[in-house]
């Protein structure tokens, strides 16, 4: 619930933020960042001809598909950066707004605004009312939204996961002389990382387990296409 969040990281500072925080990355924070490491590697291991595929060139795409994971986890994680600031920089304007209200009403009123829609029909007035009680309590807020170490930490385990994420697609191309059994290879082995994080994606959910993992194989390859057919 936003004001929890908003209590959360605003009552004691950045040392209770970090206590806070739990988990360095959400659990579907973690697949999904695999997925689209995956999927970045897939579209490189795909694109490659058997027929015309010596292994000086194997070797230029193991290296070039490594190198494209490692700019675009660092893409990823400074993308992660700049949005946990703006996300904490809109809670500190909240904050602000509703403690400027002029009174209850329009307090309750800038909360309500920004519930999503299933939040908005979970909560009653009483509940809303809480919330803004607890936020006129807090301390004066931060002049600014910043930065701490969890959101540095979080920052590297996506760069880690993105990253690391190539590797199982692109070891064959490093050990087998056989370009056309590696590149087989390298199939089977996305589509069972492909099968399996569907596998949890579905579990926590709440779908079926085997159904989304099924899915989300199938998913891959149609991406893995739809990228090379646009030039990718």
């Amino acid at each position: 619930m936003p004001g929890e969040s908003i209590t959360t990281e605003t009552s004691s500072g950045a040392g209770a933020d970090e206590r806070a925080r739990g988990p360095v990355l959400h659990p579907v924070d973690r697949i999904m960042e695999l997925l689209f490491g995956l999927l970045m590697a897939l579209s490189f291991t795909g694109a490659m001809s058997v027929a015309q595929s010596g292994r000086e060139e194997v070797r230029e795409l193991f290296i070039t598909a490594l190198g494209c994971n490692l700019a675009w986890g660092l893409v990823d994680a400074v993308m992660y950066l700049v949005r946990t600031v703006i996300a904490r920089g809109r809670s500190l304007t909240l904050i602000r707004t509703v403690r400027a209200a002029a009174d209850a009403q329009a307090g309750r009123a800038v909360i309500e605004n920004e519930l999503s829609q299933t939040a908005a029909g979970l909560v009653s007035t009483t509940e809303v009312e809480a919330i803004r009680g607890r936020i006129v309590a807090l301390p004066e807020p931060a002049a600014r939204a910043s930065l701490n170490r969890g959101d540095l930490l979080a920052a590297l385990a996506i760069f880690i996961v993105v990253v690391v994420s190539t590797f199982p697609v692109v070891v064959p191309f490093a050990l087998m002389h056989d370009v056309a059994a590696a590149k087989n290879a390298s199939r089977l082995i996305a589509l069972v990382m492909l099968f399996l994080a569907g596998f949890a994606l579905g579990r926590y959910a709440g779908y079926g387990s085997w159904r989304a993992g099924i899915t989300m194989a199938l998913l891959g390859v149609l991406l893995v296409g739809a990228i090379k057919a646009l030039g990718g």
